[in-house]
């Protein structure tokens, strides 16, 4: 198990679609482990493989002490009921908007072995599906904002001290047998 680098806003890997994994082997469960470690060392709620570069659909959570993951999740919506709340992301830190979600969700997929598993969230929960759901599909909750909040998210973001838009991406090799996934700043 190793923390790796969080890939961040404008590097291609974060809005590029991941591939389904057909492979249930060491390497994906040396992947997970990854995720896990570095989501918690980074003290976020969720983690999708694309942040770590790796373009397959698998994602970790950690909420309220249940720490888990789902490969290939498909979701679907038991009701139409909604929430808005702050979200943030941690392939875009310190910036934090209100965003609309679904309350409830259910997710099926898998476990890192192959096994069908089904989770079912709602509030904080359903809320983390959707948006590491979201990094497979190479969508950021940026873009499930109305465009006065993401003028603003996109000011705080040319101003952070992380963001560097003028500095040359540099190619980053997936510690995870997938090759180059991405430019990295």
């Amino acid at each position: 198990m190793t923390v790796q680098q969080i890939r961040l806003f404008g590097d291609p890997v974060l809005r590029t679609p991941a591939d389904p994994v057909v492979d249930f082997d060491k390497e994906l469960r040396t992947l997970v482990k990854d995720l896990i470690e570095t989501m918690q060392d980074e003290g976020g709620a969720g983690l999708a493989a694309p942040q770590l570069g790796v373009g397959l659909r698998v994602f970790t959570f950690d909420i309220d002490d249940v720490v888990g993951h789902i490969v290939n999740p498909v979701l679907s919506f038991p009701d139409s009921e909604e929430q808005d709340g702050p979200e943030g992301c941690l392939s875009i830190p310190g910036v934090y908007v209100d965003t609309k979600r679904r309350q409830n969700v259910v997710a099926n997929g898998f476990n890192e072995h192959g096994d069908p598993i089904q989770l079912v969230g709602t509030g904080l929960m359903a809320r983390c599906v959707q948006h590491e759901t979201d990094h497979l599909d190479g969508v950021l909750f940026l873009d499930r904002l109305d465009a006065a909040a993401r003028k603003d998210a996109m000011k705080q973001i040319r101003s952070a001290e992380w963001y560097d838009a003028g500095k040359p991406p540099t190619i980053k090799e997936s510690p995870h047998g997938r090759g180059i996934f991405g430019l990295g700043r």
